[in-house]
């Protein structure tokens, strides 16, 4: 069927949700792994029934799950990672060996161009690529021992390595972030890394040109432009120009510069979203209105998106990696809030519905365009 398929992870459990082109009547299908936290739901861009799945509880460890049958099955692949067995030998950051385990995968990544290929990023701080398509994995232990590592902390998720963005020309180029050390960049497919932070300031560190040590919550990249990448950080929304050599703030008339998502339309490189939370400590919309702000100049003067979204007494928080973009001709977007509601907008963000309004809190949303 073509049309869009919505991989939502929650508290409780995976959900996919399915529509036509329309995108009007969805069939809301789960809880796929019900009663684990399902902390992302990916789609291999390479192949529509190609789906992962990091799944995971306090009591039995860490599991990726695969189907190839657009989510009707699933089986457990990479065991490296169950139950947090440890994963050979590895090494304090003084260089002093150590058993790693790893509290959960926190976001996965597939190929543009290989299906079997995938990436996966870990808490603490670990960078894993699988080449069959999830069975095995290896590390790129460059970046986690980066001569920076014993400067970085974790942010107040973990220490966790959150985003992966792989550059559509050549992805030996890889983009990562992670929470609290920033974000880093390899150019040789993980050999060597470097961070990328120039023009970051973070509360808290006293030095304006730090290399590490910024909360970055999330980057955003437009394939047609990877150079350009957009950031919201603990605070401040940022932008790059040139591959994250250096950042210049682009908050602008944002009513608070703090949050958690960004994403950028599907057809339009200088169109971007965020979803402004009151603070560091109070993650909710500022008074208790639910807006999405959208700028179309690649940032600085935005505007408040907010038919269709509560306007009062609402106390929800969007996550990091709970919204995204389809690829149809009308641009739709979606993202999931910690109430448990999916909302969709099929204009671009100038309208929004409830897909759903009761599913367990919404860790992550990603969406697959359906041949």
């Amino acid at each position: 069927m073509s049309g869009v398929r919505v991989l939502v992870g929650t508290r409780k459990g995976a959900f996919l949700l399915t529509s036509d082109t329309g995108r009007r009547r969805w069939e809301v299908d789960g809880p796929h792994f019900g009663g684990w936290e399902v902390y992302h739901v990916a789609g291999s861009p390479c192949d529509p029934d190609r789906l992962y799945a990091s799944q995971s509880t306090g009591w039995f460890g860490q599991l990726v799950q695969r189907s190839d049958d657009g989510g009707r099955t699933w089986e457990p692949v990479g065991n490296d990672f169950a139950y947090q067995d440890p994963i050979g030998e590895h090494l304090w950051y003084d260089g002093t060996p150590r058993p790693w385990s790893f509290t959960r995968i926190w976001h996965l990544e597939p190929s543009r161009t290989q299906r079997d290929t995938v990436y996966a990023g870990a808490e603490d701080a670990a960078l894993f690529r699988s080449d069959d398509g999830g069975q095995s994995w290896t590390e790129l232990p460059a970046l986690r021992q980066h001569e920076t590592a014993g400067r970085w902390a974790p942010g107040a998720g973990g220490m966790c390595l959150h985003t992966i963005l792989l550059d559509p020309r050549d992805e030996q180029r890889i983009f990562t972030a992670i929470s609290a050390a920033g974000t880093f960049r390899t150019d040789d497919g993980g050999q060597s890394w470097r961070p990328i932070n120039k023009g970051l300031q973070q509360q808290g560190i006293p030095d304006p040109e730090a290399e590490v040590g910024h909360c970055v919550h999330k980057l955003a990249q437009h394939p047609a432009r990877p150079d350009t990448l957009f950031m919201q950080k603990h605070w401040d929304v940022m932008r790059s120009d040139d591959a994250g050599e250096s950042w210049t703030e682009i908050s602008g008339d944002l009513p608070t510069d703090f949050g958690f998502a960004i994403d950028v339309h599907a057809h339009e490189p200088d169109t971007v979203y965020v979803v402004p939370i009151k603070s560091d400590s109070e993650h909710y919309p500022p008074e208790g209105r639910l807006r999405v702000y959208r700028s179309r100049a690649g940032g600085g003067e935005w505007t408040a998106l907010t038919a269709g979204l509560p306007q009062r007494d609402c106390y929800v928080n969007v996550l990091r990696d709970a919204m995204a973009v389809d690829g149809l001709d009308e641009c739709g977007v979606y993202f999931g809030t910690t109430g448990g509601q999916v909302y969709a907008s099929t204009d671009g963000g100038d309208s929004w519905d409830a897909v759903v309004r009761d599913l367990p809190a919404v860790l992550s949303v990603e969406v697959q365009t359906l041949p």
